[in-house]
């Protein structure tokens, strides 16, 4: 695609991680202080363009596209503050959590939980309640302690939990409506040291026993390849244990030769011979053997990934969870999807933010994923049915079908979001075509309709 030569300077193009979702911003800036980030977004609205704030692109839907100002964080990536007597640090937006975790090591400090990436910025990860696997740890945003945002009429406003609750509960899980987050106070706690086991087992016992698993462990989940009956699961508890770190070599054959090569060649296989995929299916399960790590936090959690996918995941009642996976791998071999990813089952403790979609319950999570340039909606929608019949919630980083009409009976404090979304961000400059979509335009309260699939 060819860009016009009346293009302003400035313009740019964007793109997510998985290369599918794409756009063309009038203008792409990369502030490097809350100043800089708040005469950014004036001048957008002196030009009459809307904002949107792209991280790291990780997420797998059109929540960050943009035909206005594109705004990229990677420029406001400084600690600010950390404070190890307090459980605190005070970060800049837009640094990586990989880089975060690094820094608090060095403090002696660690995240209480991260998800299976790190590569996300904080901001992007907060906005949409990325979450790591724990029945007891609730998702990254419910570990924020006060957050300053840059407001769309150019002014900043920080919010906690006894300065303007009502906006600290929005902007939490913000979705990138109410104004872009500038700096963000975490809660952090000693750095600690995990005992990881992978290890196969029958899928029929995991799900029998998913809630004795769940609770049993600090970190509990499973992967489970359509057409197998053996449920591949991760522990991770904490141990008094020293780390011992993989040497390069080792953490080299296994993230990225055989977790990412070897795995990258099986998909391509599988997207050129579509009917051998149950076959490569189970030789996958097969093949994967049990292994134990000792390491920091931070080295156990996150994983490289390579290999290009893009993924849906539901929020459900943590009791609903074993009924979901069961039903999902059903429907797969009912209408015959071809599908050479796993399922991925994790769980969350509930929490208090507006959107959060673990909001007022203990939740267990279901993420199905499609290779790279492979037919993915068919598969999505039915599980999404699934996923609606059993009270599910859509992850808002990954794809769904959803609309603001058919969420708001979902989330009991969606009215009091879209309030301070109406005070925070009036105009709707913080808007798009996926805000439109699933939040509806600001100040419109959404017609109250039955969840649809």
């Amino acid at each position: 695609m060819s860009e016009p030569n009346d293009r302003p300077a400035g313009a740019g193009r964007w793109r997510n991680w998985t290369g599918d979702e794409r756009c063309m911003p009038a203008a792409i800036e990369r502030p490097a202080s809350l100043d800089q980030l708040s005469a950014a977004i004036a001048g957008a609205r002196g030009r009459g363009l809307p904002v949107r704030v792209a991280g790291a692109g990780h997420s797998f839907s059109d929540i960050a596209c943009s035909d206005g100002l594109l705004l990229k964080l990677d420029r406001m990536a400084t600690v600010l503050d950390v404070d190890p007597s307090a459980g605190q640090v005070r970060t800049q937006a837009g640094i990586t959590l990989r880089e975060l975790s690094r820094r608090l090591a060095a403090e002696g400090l660690a995240l209480a939980n991260l998800g299976d990436i790190d590569v996300q910025s904080l901001a992007g990860a907060i906005s949409t309640a990325t979450h790591g696997t724990g029945a007891r740890l609730a998702n990254l945003s419910a570990q924020v302690t006060e957050l300053t945002l840059a407001l769309a009429d150019g002014s900043t406003l920080a919010c906690s939990p006894t300065r303007d609750p009502e906006a600290f509960r929005a902007a939490r899980v913000g979705l990138g409506s109410l104004g872009a987050i500038a700096e963000v106070t975490m809660r952090c706690v000693p750095a600690f040291t995990l005992h990881g086991v992978d290890a196969p087992a029958p899928l029929a016992d995991t799900l029998e026993r998913f809630e004795e698993l769940a609770l049993g462990n600090d970190h509990f989940e499973f992967f489970v390849f359509p057409h197998a009956s053996t449920a591949l699961t991760r522990t991770n508890n904490r141990t008094e244990a020293m780390p011992r770190p993989r040497g390069r070599v080792r953490a080299y054959a296994d993230d990225v030769l055989l977790t990412n090569h070897a795995f990258e060649l099986l998909c391509r296989t599988g997207r050129r011979f579509p009917t051998r995929i149950p076959h490569i299916n189970r030789l996958v399960t097969r093949l994967a053997g049990s292994r134990e790590r000792v390491d920091r936090s931070a080295e156990i959690f996150a994983t490289p990934r390579l290999v290009r996918f893009t993924e849906m995941e539901y929020a459900l009642p943590r009791e609903r969870t074993p009924e979901a996976v069961r039903r999902v791998m059903e429907v797969i071999e009912q209408r015959g999807f071809a599908v050479p990813f796993p399922i991925e089952v994790r769980t969350v403790a509930g929490d208090d933010a507006f959107l959060s979609t673990a909001a007022g319950r203990q939740s267990g999570f279901v993420a199905v994923h499609m290779y790279r340039q492979m037919p993915w909606e068919p598969y999505f929608r039915a599980v999404e049915s699934i996923m609606l019949e059993l009270g599910g919630r859509p992850h808002w980083g990954k794809r769904h079908f959803q609309t603001a009409a058919t969420l708001r009976g979902r989330y009991p404090d969606w009215d009091r979001f879209q309030s301070v979304r109406a005070r925070l961000d009036p105009e709707g400059r913080f808007a798009n075509a996926w805000t439109e979509r699933v939040l509806g335009p600001v100040g419109v309260a959404d017609a109250v309709g039955e969840p649809s699939g």
